[in-house]
């Protein structure tokens, strides 16, 4: 959890605190300072998403090599591996948890491809996939894979692993690639020669903890 995690967090109690007393004077018929509170708390609501909104403007996108890992909490995830032959792409993946007691998993996840175009390919489905979703034990990791098949113009390939769907969290907290910014990149090294078939094949290790990045 990351200190502007910490500081939503903050600032949500602190709020409904502060709610709670502006109630407590509008029901005891002192609605001028009820109102004052109300206004106090929308300036700094105001404020507090212009932070946000300015950050996520200013800052560029971000990108990842083979090996780097993602952490949405304890939950982690990294793409270490990547085969191509022709127009497919076999993404090898691993997910982990570094919860020391509970078990976890981490839902509405979604994993593509994108090229220079910004065209997006979504992986082909296989009844052999393991779900991103998976439920982790304590300590546990699961590698996984995801094909692909691009066009053959397709250049400038790089992978995604992105939110999509549930509570969009990412709007509230600064830091987060949700307003202006594009989720981050993973590179690929994908110069390909239209019509050939080649076997590129690339195996990074995991990061130690400490290198880990958060999202």
């Amino acid at each position: 959890m990351s200190i502007f995690d910490l500081l939503f967090l903050a600032l949500v109690l602190t709020t409904l605190i502060t709610l709670c007393f502006a109630v407590g004077f509008a029901l005891a018929r002192r609605r001028e300072r009820s109102l004052r509170i109300f206004r106090r708390i929308a300036l700094g609501a105001g404020l507090y998403f212009a932070v946000v909104i300015a950050v996520s403007f200013v800052a560029p996108r971000r990108s990842f090599d083979l090996g780097d890992t993602q952490c949405f909490d304890d939950w982690c995830v990294a793409a270490t591996s990547y085969t191509s032959t022709g127009h497919s792409y076999l993404i090898g993946l691993r997910i982990s948890s570094r919860a020391r007691r509970v078990s976890q998993r981490e839902r509405n996840l979604s994993v593509y491809l994108t090229d220079r175009e910004n065209h997006r390919y979504d992986p082909q489905l296989r009844p052999s996939d393991v779900p991103l979703s998976s439920l982790l034990a304590p300590g546990e990791s699961i590698e996984l894979s995801r094909l692909f098949v691009v066009p053959a113009a397709a250049r400038d390939l790089n992978l995604v692993i992105n939110h999509e769907g549930g509570f969009p969290i990412g709007w509230f907290i600064i830091g987060y690639d949700t307003w202006f910014r594009k989720p981050p990149l993973i590179r690929l090294s994908s110069t390909r020669t239209p019509g050939s078939a080649m076997l590129h094949f690339h195996s990074l290790p995991l990061l130690p903890w400490k290198d880990q990045v958060r999202l």
